[in-house]
């Protein structure tokens, strides 16, 4: 199970990337067009779906990597019972939420879908579609939380991303 929880967050990541360089050929497209005098209609909405995508598609592998900014002021100063608790209240929060903006992200594409939304710009997208890359996103980081609630409960050891620095 840990082998496929792990592919699943590497691919989300590798797709990510791909909406990246999505992003930088949306890019460059529209600065080549504003010196050679054409234009890609659409194109700078495109390079907002795309680059909303790879944020979302990152999110569970950055979660993974103990990448996440954590304010930890509170948990440096708590005795180690107290602050294991504490880490597992912030996970089971952070799965509850995570899983609420899964399933309202979810709902999102779905109403947008049923409605046949439409972008407002002159590219007149169909909006379910860029918002899948959200849903998608949403969906791996709630999976992503609770594997981590899971594993706080469970006592394991997960690198902190102070822990990783000293490590390089």
């Amino acid at each position: 199970m840990r082998k496929l929880l792990d592919t699943l967050y590497d691919s989300a990541a590798a797709l990510a990337a791909l909406f990246m360089v999505g992003l930088l050929v949306m890019v460059l497209l529209s600065i080549a067009g504003r010196q050679l005098h054409f234009n890609i209609a659409g194109s700078d909405a495109y390079a907002g779906y795309l680059m909303a995508g790879a944020g979302f598609l990152a999110l569970a592998h950055t979660l993974k990597r103990g990448e996440h900014i954590r304010v930890t002021l509170i948990l440096s100063h708590l005795r180690p019972a107290a602050h294991r608790w504490m880490e597992r209240w912030a996970m089971g929060a952070a799965a509850l939420l995570s899983a609420l903006f899964a399933f309202f992200s979810v709902r999102l594409v779905l109403q947008s879908y049923e409605f046949h939304d439409v972008s407002t710009s002159n590219d007149a997208t169909a909006l379910w579609i860029p918002q899948l890359a959200m849903a998608a996103g949403t969906v791996v980081l709630a999976i992503a939380a609770v594997d981590e609630f899971v594993l706080e409960w469970r006592g394991r050891v997960r690198v902190q991303p102070e822990e990783a620095v000293r490590h390089e």
